[in-house]
């Protein structure tokens, strides 16, 4: 599999957003490495880079909401990603559906 020549960080990362198929509600936002991104795209499902573990992680792994890849996308810059998908169970590890459930008051 090849690629595109994505523009990844100095810590070789790049921000992917990910976004359901069918509402088109905004689900979360992660970081991939090269890694995570070509595991994404050879097994249709979501894969991570944890900042905070250094360490890759699937979706859904422990808690079963996991998200099956349906468009994986880039964006003119080649610098985020934006991942359509359909998602088993909520997407935030709070158990809201979206990691987006919360406004700043206007």
């Amino acid at each position: 599999m090849t690629l595109p020549q994505l523009k990844f960080d100095g810590n070789g990362l790049i921000p992917c957003i990910v976004q359901d198929a069918q509402t088109k509600d905004v689900l979360m936002m992660a970081w991939m490495n090269e890694e995570s991104v070509a595991l994404t795209v050879e097994q249709k499902t979501t894969w991570f880079f944890s900042r905070s573990r250094q360490q890759l992680w699937h979706k859904g792994e422990t808690s079963g909401n996991t998200q099956t890849l349906v468009e994986l996308r880039y964006d003119c810059d080649a610098d985020t990603l934006l991942a359509f998908v359909e998602p088993a169970g909520p997407a935030c590890h709070t158990g809201n559906r979206t990691c987006f459930y919360r406004t700043v008051g206007m």
